[in-house]
């Protein structure tokens, strides 16, 4: 990861933008910082454990980030805005939804299944710390409290978090919206194709209308 991005977070898919159609894809991760102490680098190996790790690269490449802004690049959208202008919330909630369908279907076993439930916790907290700091006036304390003693986070970890939170608004939120909309999307279809329904076939529909609002792929693929 380029020096000039680290400290905000740990990795991050760099896809080429949606009019760039054969630029390279990026799947950066953050080193620890020479500087560190032994005491530190050993608290952030223990939140980016090897099974963290697994559960980070579903999210950020595959089949997370990494496929569906391929497929994003390959809609024909209508018009320039709609190509351009792309929903956080179904970005990065197709990103969630993916760590927990491929601990649904066995990868990494339970050791990868816990750190995915522990991302997923990381997910809520993240989503009460955006609206505790910009509308209720949350104080460092609290949340810290909140991430260490309800998330099960490192100090180091939440301490990362909480500038992260500062420096940004509304987009902690767009993890915990955007996996809640996937995961209804796919329960209506279930409960619309019944013992029909295919998940392969399903998550491919999903990917083939671009990077819209969920509420709009629910109107496409009729649900």
């Amino acid at each position: 990861m380029p020096e000039f991005k680290r400290g905000q977070g740990i990795a991050y898919c760099d896809s080429p933008g949606p009019l760039e159609q054969n630029g390279k894809t990026f799947f950066a991760v953050e080193p620890t910082p020479k500087d560190w102490s032994a005491q530190r680098k050993e608290s952030f190996f223990k939140e980016y454990n090897n099974y963290m790790c697994r559960d980070l690269t579903v999210h950020e490449a595959m089949p997370g980030h990494y496929l569906q802004l391929a497929h994003s690049n390959e809609f024909r959208a209508p018009t320039l805005v709609r190509a351009i202008f792309q929903s956080g919330t179904f970005i990065e909630g197709w990103a969630v939804y993916c760590e927990q369908v491929m601990t649904e279907q066995g990868y990494g076993g339970p050791e990868v299944k816990m750190q995915q439930l522990k991302m997923r916790l990381r997910v809520i907290c993240n989503a009460i710390l955006d609206q505790g700091i910009h509308v209720n006036n949350m104080s460092e304390k609290e949340a810290m409290d909140l991430m260490m003693k309800e998330g099960f986070q490192q100090e180091g970890e939440a301490v990362a978090k909480w500038k992260r939170a500062r420096l940004s608004s509304t987009q902690l939120s767009t993890y915990f919206v955007g996996v809640t909309e996937h995961l209804d999307l796919r329960d209506r279809a279930r409960a619309r194709d019944g013992s029909a329904f295919n998940l392969k076939k399903y998550n491919d529909s999903v990917l083939s209308f671009g990077s819209p609002p969920v509420k709009y792929v629910r109107e496409l693929m009729g649900l």
